[in-house]
């Protein structure tokens, strides 16, 4: 049974990484073209560069959930049968141990290099301006997905969401494209669609099957439904 699971903002949310959207979301007091587009980067790169050194440094003070460590759990059930594409860019279903993963949307942790492309594990700060490791130049930006940027894998992930039985949507809101549109896709081809959030999407094509809670509760749930059928 081969199954793609889709994790948005909601999955991390349990572990206090805050959401971008809402009244509490790192939007508040931010507007998205000046922190998260290459204009906004063109026009201030400092404000931008602040602005991403703060969400990397606040990766320290949080750690995976039951839901991240449910999904590691199920890799190491099921191997290669799983692929999780996860919209966030904090690092914790990598800490939680999940292998099989695609960052659709960049790392925190990985720093990009404007002159040579190289996308090297980062931890510190990009303000100061270091060198890139390869090639020397000062001329790291964080390796996060902007919009207007095209997202990474995208070849990987139509093709395994084509090929999948099951397609599964954990605390995303199902409004950024193109992952918005991967439940569709997904259904078109046969898979059933399953749907774990706080609350329900408004999809363009309902889910088999809506659950609405934490995914704290909801995914390990849903980890030992998948074990019991095998």
């Amino acid at each position: 049974m081969r199954i793609v699971v889709l994790t948005g903002a909601g999955i991390s949310a349990e572990s206090g990484v805050p959401t971008f959207r809402g009244p509490d979301g790192l939007w508040e007091g931010h507007r998205i073209e000046d922190v998260a587009t290459p204009a906004g980067y063109d026009a201030d790169p400092e404000a931008v560069l602040a602005f991403y050194d703060a969400r990397r440094r606040a990766l320290a003070s949080v750690a995976p959930n039951a839901a991240h460590r449910a999904l590691a759990r199920l890799e190491g059930a099921i191997g290669d049968e799983l692929l999780v594409v996860t919209q966030n860019v904090d690092d914790l279903h990598d800490r939680a141990g999940s292998r099989n993963l695609i960052h659709m949307h960049g790392e925190l942790r990985r720093a990009r290099c404007l002159a040579c492309d190289a996308r090297p594990e980062w931890q510190g700060d990009l303000i100061d301006r270091p060198r890139c490791p390869r090639c020397g130049e000062r001329m790291l930006r964080p390796d996060v997905v902007w919009f207007g940027e095209m997202p990474y894998g995208l070849d990987r992930i139509e093709q395994a969401v084509v090929a999948c039985d099951v397609f599964v949507s954990i605390g995303t809101s199902g409004e950024v494209y193109p992952a918005a549109g991967y439940v569709a896709l997904a259904a078109a081809f046969g898979a059933r669609t399953v749907e774990l959030n706080l609350e329900p999407s408004d999809p363009v094509v309902p889910f088999d099957d809506a659950r609405a809670g934490r995914a704290g509760a909801l995914v390990p749930a849903w980890v030992e439904e998948v074990l019991a059928q095998r």
